[in-house]
């Protein structure tokens, strides 16, 4: 499925692979309360070098653009991909469901149940947003 990318975006991610050098796929803006940040998705496989050494990499970069950075790894299938949106909470299962509406079910530890949820509800969102971004999901519902 093709993302569609404003200015702003492109931007944000062109100075992401000069920092990093690895490709940013997409880039969301998530404003809340006066605080903006960026979630971006990286290409499978390369989160580590987008962190870098101590996380030192991503730091640069969101100095530079004077914002706080959430990554995220890009996956080739749906349920790898709605998993890594709710990193670093520990995901067992995610079964996606097709009937009137594409709804991704997701099993979560317990324990990681407020990781995945995020303060005021900024990790779901977040995971709901990329995931009918990218595999046009219309919903994401924890277990």
């Amino acid at each position: 499925m093709a993302v569609t990318l404003d200015d702003d975006a492109r931007q944000y991610l062109a100075r992401f692979e000069d920092v990093t050098d690895v490709a940013g796929q997409d880039c969301l803006v998530d404003e809340r309360d006066g605080e903006e940040r960026l979630i971006l998705v990286v290409e499978s496989g390369r989160m580590g070098d987008a962190i870098g050494p101590g996380g030192r990499t991503i730091r640069r970069f969101e100095e530079d653009i004077g914002r706080s950075v959430r990554l995220v790894e890009n996956a080739e299938d749906s349920e790898t991909f709605v998993a890594n949106t709710l990193a670093p909470a520990a995901v067992y299962n995610v079964t996606i469901s097709e009937n009137d509406d594409t709804v991704a079910y997701v099993e979560v530890a317990d324990e990681d149940r407020g990781v995945a949820i995020g303060a005021d509800g900024r990790t779901i969102d977040a995971a709901r947003r990329l995931a009918a971004r990218h595999f046009d999901i219309d919903d994401v519902q924890l277990l």
